[in-house]
């Protein structure tokens, strides 16, 4: 067990999901005297200064490391955590070379995760181990998940929503790109469309394009650009 902080861990998350966001801190509502939310839903640039920015990866794609050098140099979060699924010792190995604190599982159970957190706080960093299962943990949601869609189809169809192509989402997922034709088949079948084309139309039209560009309002805490390695950086 982490040393118990004396106040409350200052959280802020990261996504471009409102729904993946809600999840996230409605399954931290029984820990508020651990963790308390200070950014959630914003474009304006982040007033308060946390003692943490959670970066959930859901359609975000830990290879843009433009964002996660972003965060970790924004002068607002004391330390930076990526909270994941994906665990290719290339992607783990990056973001902690980035000057990630911590690498977090989206299978830990939410006291865990707490745990993990608190611990990070107090200065350890924290690599979870990575799981034998790759489904989130239940308290969390994600777009199309009421219409059977898994975490990881509704990721794929996020970023093809988005535009991005079947390389691009092997590049940013580090899947390779027989898995990725296969979710992409698998997901094409629950929502009942045959092209790319019906399936960005169906994601548009269930909710899975990007509500907001959160990280924009971390750009220096004024709207100012962040300076970052440009040959580090892909295009969002």
């Amino acid at each position: 067990m982490p040393p118990r902080v004396t106040e409350p861990i200052r959280l802020a998350l990261i996504d471009d999901y409102d729904i993946v966001l809600g999840g996230l801190a409605h399954m931290l509502d029984d820990y508020r005297d651990r963790v308390v939310i200070i950014e959630i839903d914003t474009n304006k640039p982040l007033i308060e200064d946390v003692d943490i920015a959670l970066y959930d990866s859901f359609a975000q794609g830990e290879a843009d490391t433009g964002q996660i050098d972003l965060l970790v140099n924004s002068p607002r979060a004391r330390r930076v955590v990526v909270y994941t699924w994906s665990f290719h010792p290339e992607l783990i190995t990056s973001a902690r070379r980035r000057g990630v604190d911590g690498y977090l599982s989206k299978t830990l159970p939410a006291a865990e995760l707490v745990d993990a957190l608190e611990a990070v706080h107090a200065g350890k960093v924290v690599i979870s181990d990575p799981p034998p299962l790759v489904h989130s943990d239940p308290g969390l949601d994600w777009p199309g998940r009421l219409d059977g869609l898994t975490d990881r189809e509704s990721e794929i169809l996020a970023l093809i929503t988005q535009g991005r192509s079947n390389a691009d989402i092997a590049s940013l997922t580090y899947l390779s790109p027989n898995t990725i034709k296969s979710y992409i088949r698998s997901l094409y079948r629950k929502i009942d469309v045959t092209s790319r084309t019906k399936a960005v139309l169906w994601g548009i039209a269930h909710g899975f394009r990007p509500d907001h560009h959160r990280l924009d309002a971390w750009r220096d805490g004024d709207g100012t650009t962040v300076t970052t390695d440009p040959a580090s950086k892909t295009s969002d």
